[in-house]
């Protein structure tokens, strides 16, 4: 087989830029791990992490996106005794034999490998010839320690740009309000970006829409790939407000949440509008609030009631119970982690 080559000089040497279909990357390669050996105390074997299951799953599935892309090279370390000839800007290589090892791209050939629409797709390669041991380490650890994660209030904020309805947009529009509105209890109190532009803010947008979403779907990847293939999606009698998603009732998930954190805000008022002493309006109030929503719900359902009043009477009966057991909504009584999210959660449904 032969491919067209774009050179590249850097310090570490000379590498080349290629494109080659998926599946043929996906059969002349090979993936070394680096591996323990309990008996001998020891590592040893390649420079790749343990393959995560999870991840090459997720990619499998992102592969079903109409819109899907994997627009970052795969890096090959080419195997000096591959039957190959490098000539100029042009190599002929035998794409029916091992022709070398994967530097960094693992998981996005093993999901492709899993995936049926694998011939839909060419890859950007980049191709390293010569390279020793060390320096496919050095060009792993490199390229895997210098990756700075995407704050998750940016990631939820772009989907705003997206014109296909999905979870992820609601939830970033319905934060997006919340801040907002002036109505709202969380007006100028969402770091919107991960950012504190404002003096009060004391919840990320990443945090609100991370635990909010939760109540819609469980597979929210798949929900968008589904909605953009236009194939309906199902409810679930777990997921509380996704009825109102699957409905498009946007509005009715913002006022119920409208009427939830009004009702906190009036019976702790100053827990509320102090969240440098407190946690009620932080990351553990608001996620024991949303961990408790379910319940709630069910209850208001019942009596077909999810008013403010409603809400405020549950609040009251936590606010009761705090008392009785002497409990502050501070970080000494609940400091920050998902334990105490849960354990206040079960207080505020008296469990």
């Amino acid at each position: 087989m032969k491919i067209d080559l774009i050179e590249v000089n850097q310090p570490i040497g000379t590498f080349y830029m290629a494109c080659l279909p998926a599946q043929i990357v996906a059969n002349v390669c090979d993936i070394a791990e680096r591996r323990y050996s309990a008996a001998k105390l020891s590592t040893g074997g390649g420079v790749q992490r343990v393959l995560s299951p999870k991840r090459v799953a997720e990619i499998s599935a992102y592969t079903e996106d109409p819109d899907a892309t994997f627009p970052t090279p795969i890096i090959i370390a080419v195997y000096p005794d591959a039957n190959h000839k490098l000539s100029g800007s042009s190599l002929d290589f035998d794409h029916t034999a091992k022709f070398g090892e994967i530097i960094d791209g693992q998981h996005r050939i093993e999901g492709l490998k899993k995936s049926k629409n694998i011939a839909d797709f060419q890859l950007p390669v980049i191709l390293m010839f010569d390279l020793v041991e060390e320096e496919k380490a050095y060009v792993f650890s490199i390229i895997n320690s210098k990756q700075t994660p995407v704050s998750k209030s940016l990631i939820y904020d772009l989907f705003f740009l997206s014109e296909t309805r999905s979870p992820q947009k609601t939830c970033h529009e319905i934060a997006r309000l919340m801040n907002s509105d002036s109505e709202s209890p969380y007006c100028k109190r969402l770091k919107m970006l991960g950012r504190k532009e404002h003096e009060g803010a004391s919840l990320s947008q990443g945090s609100f829409v991370k635990y909010l979403l939760k109540l819609i779907t469980t597979k929210p990847d798949q929900d968008l790939v589904d909605l953009k293939l236009k194939k309906k999606i199902t409810d679930d009698p777990a997921l509380p407000l996704r009825y109102y998603f699957i409905n498009n009732e946007d509005n009715v998930i913002y006022k119920i949440l409208l009427n939830l954190f009004a009702a906190v805000k009036a019976v702790f008022p100053y827990e509320w509008e102090h969240p440098d002493q407190f946690i009620l309006s932080k990351t553990t109030g608001y996620g024991a609030l949303m961990r408790a929503l379910p319940v709630l719900l069910g209850q208001g359902n019942e009596g077909h009631d999810l008013s403010r009043i409603f809400f405020e009477q549950k609040m009251i009966e936590f606010r009761n119970r705090l008392e009785a057991q002497n409990l502050k909504l501070n970080s000494n009584d609940f400091p920050s982690n998902e334990q105490q999210q849960a354990r206040l959660a079960a207080i505020i449904l008296g469990k």
